[in-house]
């Protein structure tokens, strides 16, 4: 039996990770501090990853250490041998140089900036220190490097976050302001739950080469697969997991002018890949009670447009959903922030002519549709991964839709 040792792993992706690399059956082990002994006893387990907050304990519990442990002083990968001691790996090493290396990182001579002095903060270091930079400093709230005299480290080459923040459900949230940094060549983020954190999604936005956790995720996991079932399996699987699991999480997103077909391509999506749709439009007469055009009547556009970003929001959060957007939804940029984060965007493009005008308070007429779509079209094509044309049949756009996407 193998599996992840943890306090809260609700949330983990191990499980689907590791079936990627054998029939083995993996599980979730989650304990409190006062049940480890018991647990590092237990000799129905033959080997385990360990996470936060108990890789020290893991540490301290292993009768030998591979030299990459000892170097980091944690340990993520535990082996029972046949004798019933237990051997202690750290394969997030391989996993954050793996990482580095997938977005270009050089930390050669360079000044690298680590946001959080927690353990992963450990593993970080010693890559960076073992890849020659010229300079690390760790960046904590009390510290003498902290949040209040960041400006002092402007001229960081490289930025790494191994803090929580920006993490689910706290989507949205960072520390800094990437765009003060003006010679940052790579920023890496060990979060990956949103898929994109604010931070990567400003990386993104100022030409930044960046990273995010679960190439580092997919990486440790192989590593440690090697050891449960001794066998190599092959560095190359790496990008094939990684893909595979980005798909597996990413929401599809449809955006594009009202009345293009974006909650009838949704449900045509939703039974083809058993995923859940979410209609942004829907959710905000769930939340409000009334149908949009009474709220814009009653309440006006802008209480509209803020029910909107909180329905967004909410939605954008979500993995391996499929999103239909309102036709404005994207004109806004926290939108568009909420959306990217986890999310493959997808406009549908439909002729103008074409466009059904019912129940829509803004595209009362031909005219008005054609002011609005001008207003839009720029941000739909530059938001947008792809572009669809909308056909007459909705199943074949939906075809299109998978197209793009797998």
């Amino acid at each position: 039996m193998f599996g992840l040792l943890g306090r809260k792993l609700s949330h983990s992706l191990s499980p689907e990770i590791h079936a990627h690399f054998g029939s083995y059956n993996y599980e979730l082990f989650c304990r409190e501090p006062e049940e480890l002994d018991d647990f590092f006893k237990d000799t129905s387990l033959k080997a385990y990853n360990v996470t936060i907050p108990y890789k020290i304990d893991a540490y301290n519990h292993c009768d030998e250490l591979s030299e990459t442990a000892k170097k980091i002083g944690s340990v993520n990968t535990v082996i029972r041998r046949a004798d019933g001691t237990l051997y202690g790996d750290n394969t997030d090493y391989f996993g954050f140089d793996y990482m580095s290396k997938s977005c270009g990182a050089d930390y050669e001579g360079k000044k690298v900036l680590v946001l959080g002095s927690g353990g992963a903060s450990l593993t970080v270091c010693e890559v960076a220190r073992d890849c020659g930079a010229k300079e690390i400093i760790v960046v904590s709230r009390t510290g003498e490097n902290n949040y209040g005299n960041i400006e002092k480290h402007y001229d960081a080459d490289i930025i790494v976050n191994t803090t929580p923040v920006g993490m689910f459900p706290n989507n949205g949230d960072r520390l800094i302001d990437l765009s003060q940094f003006k010679k940052i060549q790579c920023v890496l983020d060990l979060i990956y739950n949103p898929c994109m954190t604010q931070l990567l999604i400003d990386a993104q936005e100022l030409g930044i080469p960046f990273a995010n956790g679960l190439t580092m995720l997919v990486a440790q996991a192989l590593r440690s697969a090697e050891q449960f079932i001794d066998q190599k399996l092959g560095d190359e699987m790496i990008d094939k997991v990684y893909r595979a699991m980005l798909r597996e999480q990413k929401n599809i997103v449809l955006i594009g002018m009202p009345g293009c077909g974006k909650s009838t391509v949704g449900k045509i999506l939703c039974e083809k890949l058993q995923r859940e749709v979410i209609d942004t439009d829907e959710e905000i007469v769930k939340a409000d009670g009334r149908p949009i055009p009474e709220i814009f009547s009653t309440e006006g556009e802008a209480f509209f447009r803020q029910e909107e970003t909180n329905a967004v929001k909410d939605a954008g959060k979500k993995l391996s959903k499929i999103i239909a957007t309102g036709g404005g939804a994207v004109m806004k940029k926290e939108n568009r922030d909420a959306l990217r984060q986890n999310g493959i965007v997808i406009y549908l493009k439909k002729d103008l002519s074409l466009l059904a005008l019912d129940g829509r308070p803004l595209s009362k007429d031909e005219d008005a549709v054609r002011k609005i779509y001008e207003a839009r079209k720029d941000t739909y094509e530059a938001f947008a991964d792809f572009t669809v044309e909308v056909d007459a049949d909705a199943e074949i756009t939906a075809e299109r839709v998978l197209k793009c996407i797998f």
